[in-house]
């Protein structure tokens, strides 16, 4: 029986969740063509990878030879239209992935999407272009994939969507206590390894108010229909409620692996012994917490600013990466994240009706803004 092999395209090869969608390459020989690999600054590891995977195409920021290993160079918005291309998965972190992902969905390809930036800055202009260009948007993020999981199959709508939380790694701690903790501390997920942006996003929990905007989009349900919780256990995902009153819960162990490959394989599943099992047994206590909002005050600022649309989503996004930056190059302490995103937020002149263009406009504006407020003009490295 002659097998379909998917053709993908990585966008972020060289990151957390890049490496991670390479792994399940690397189990399915047999499954997947990496036609197209695509990274930021990290040169030795893509030519690792390019050697390995033998892609037609690369694109680098980094001191990548302009030809490497029999791959050629080439703009990674002409990399994701080739017309052999099955899968583009979005592994980059922050706004420089919109617009790829706008190219790739305005051609019809599968999107996997891993990037909550994105979607968060154009939530709307993304589904948009895939229903114009025939495209599917498969999450791969965990807590969005685990809501798509549950909603598999189901003919009724959902009536309250619940997106779990870890917490973060100060989740024991009150706000005020964390005026002089390092950037050392704040990477210390107390359950998942992750890449340093998402990982501080998950210690502010920016990054949960980061999926409740995008899950507003990815399911079409209003923002007073989705809930956090706290479930320091990382095991249940996320759920769905019905308007039966049955909650669905989708549960796995803190691997970004299982996700992925449920994208890249759907709708089938296939077994993979390389990504960790949960053992219903063992896995001990299960706990949910109403989140204390006092503790994540860029919490509740995102959501304010998600709700009123416009570019204020993109400033909202282009403002964190650089307060991110800022905490992690030791510019900035870790509780003025919150203020330095709001400042730039106050002085946003949003517009009403943007164009992608402008979603990317409002993000670089908002980027450079927060930088040049703290006496730093370009993106820390």
């Amino acid at each position: 029986m002659e097998r379909n092999i998917k053709k993908l395209v990585i966008l972020g090869s060289t990151g957390s969740v890049g490496t991670q969608t390479l792994d399940i390459v690397r189990a399915f020989p047999d499954h997947f063509e990496v036609v197209g690999l695509c990274n930021g600054f990290n040169a030795p590891l893509l030519e690792q990878q390019i050697d390995e995977f033998k892609p037609a195409y690369f694109s680098s920021l980094g001191d990548t030879q302009t030809g490497y290993g029999g791959a050629k160079a080439a703009p990674a918005e002409e990399i994701v239209i080739l017309p052999e291309v099955d899968i583009v998965v979005a592994a980059t972190v922050g706004s420089a992935g919109m617009p790829t992902s706008m190219a790739a969905l305005r051609v019809g390809k599968t999107l996997g999407l891993a990037n909550k930036e994105v979607i968060v800055m154009a939530g709307n202009l993304l589904i948009e272009a895939a229903e114009a260009g025939g495209a599917t948007i498969l999450p791969i993020d965990s807590e969005p994939s685990a809501i798509w999981q549950c909603l598999e199959g189901e003919v009724s709508e959902p009536s309250r969507l619940i997106i779990t939380a870890s917490g973060g790694a100060f989740r024991d701690r009150t706000w005020a206590s964390l005026d002089d903790v390092t950037p050392e501390q704040a990477l210390k997920h107390p359950t998942w390894t992750m890449g340093p942006k998402i990982t501080i996003d998950s210690a502010t929990l920016m990054n949960k108010a980061f999926e409740v905007i995008e899950s507003r989009w990815l399911f079409d349900i209003p923002f007073d229909k989705i809930d956090v919780t706290i479930h320091r256990q990382s095991i249940v995902h996320s759920m769905v409620e019905f308007s039966d009153g049955t909650l669905k819960a989708q549960l796995g162990p803190t691997s970004m692996g299982q996700p992925i490959q449920h994208a890249l394989f759907y709708p089938e599943r296939q077994v993979n012994d390389d990504l960790p099992k949960l053992d219903a047994v063992t896995m001990g206590t299960l706990t949910f917490e109403e989140m204390d909002q006092t503790l994540y005050p860029c919490f509740e600022l995102a959501l304010e600013y998600g709700r009123k649309g416009g570019t204020y989503p993109a400033a909202l996004a282009g403002a964190d990466e650089a307060a991110v930056l800022l905490f992690l190059g030791g510019k900035i302490k870790f509780t003025d994240i919150p203020d330095s995103v709001a400042e730039t937020l106050a002085a946003h002149d949003s517009i009403t009706s943007p164009s992608v263009a402008d979603t990317i406009e409002a993000a670089q504006w908002a980027t450079e803004n927060t930088l040049m407020r703290h006496n730093h003009s370009t993106i820390l490295s």
